[in-house]
């Protein structure tokens, strides 16, 4: 009876922080439980525990190392960010980013690229071009989202990170009254409408309503509360539980009430 005590206190001093670290492996990688480390979710594991003031163990060489790995414009974008919380953006990743800018103040293919273009330049110390901040303003949707690509559903994830990377302003306000009328009655924010909330877009609503200087939602925080799992984890949504390294990093950073670019001061 003493060993199962002392477990269960184990569990429920289980915080978000230790459940991350725990899925990391000795080169300093991230992965899900039964998955292999992935560039990907080491940068969003480094960024939550960075967020959370917790040691990030040897994700920098990870990622470092991994670099020829990383495919599309988002991917490059991550990893810059995640360097740069954990040690400094590589010369040869900003040099990737650089490439990625287009004549229209575009970086990447889409908005999305454009969006996380300005948070990882931002949060590398470096100024967001005007011509890229032009861009994602013309292109905010009637309803005051931002949509993945051009010509696309706005949804409440991409215009949480929209007014990140822009900050407080006229846009932000608007984008912010477009991802209030997604949460729900359970305090919980949905990715888009018609859909039930989740961890990862209420941690969005959180971070975006903080970027823009204004306090988290009433609710959200109560919500993210009730999917904290005894390991430390948290839940997808009150139905499923899924990616929980993912979800939980995540969550992690708008518990710690740090929107990107994470202060490193």
């Amino acid at each position: 009876m003493k060993v199962l005590a002392v477990a269960a206190a184990a569990l429920a001093l289980a915080s978000p922080a230790s459940f991350l670290q725990s899925r990391q492996g000795a080169d300093g990688g991230f992965a899900e439980p039964g998955g292999t480390a992935t560039p990907g979710l080491t940068a969003w594991a480094a960024i939550g525990l960075a967020a959370a003031g917790a040691s990030t163990g040897k994700a920098h060489d990870f990622l470092v190392t991994h670099e020829p790995e990383l495919a599309s414009a988002t991917d490059v974008e991550l990893a810059v960010v995640a360097e740069a919380v954990t040690g400094g953006a590589s010369p040869a990743l900003l040099a990737r980013l650089r490439a990625l800018a287009q004549p229209s103040g575009r970086i990447g293919p889409a908005l999305n690229s454009t969006i996380w273009g300005i948070l990882a330049l931002r949060q590398a110390g470096k100024d967001a071009p005007p011509g890229s901040v032009r861009y994602l303003t013309t292109h905010q949707s009637p309803s005051g989202g931002f949509a993945w690509a051009e010509g696309g559903a706005p949804d409440s994830n991409t215009t949480a990170a929209a007014v990140e990377a822009l900050g407080p302003g006229p846009a932000a306000t608007r984008a912010l009254a477009y991802v209030r009328r997604l949460q729900g009655k359970d305090g919980g924010f949905a990715l888009s409408a018609g859909r039930s909330s989740d961890a990862q877009s209420t941690a969005w609503a959180i971070q975006a309503f903080l970027a823009a200087g204004r306090n988290a939602p009433p609710g959200a925080t109560a919500y993210l509360a009730r999917l904290k799992r005894p390991d430390g984890s948290y839940r997808y949504s009150s139905a499923y539980v899924t990616t929980p390294v993912w979800v939980t990093a995540q969550a992690l950073a708008a518990l710690a009430g740090k929107p990107l670019p994470l202060s490193t001061g």
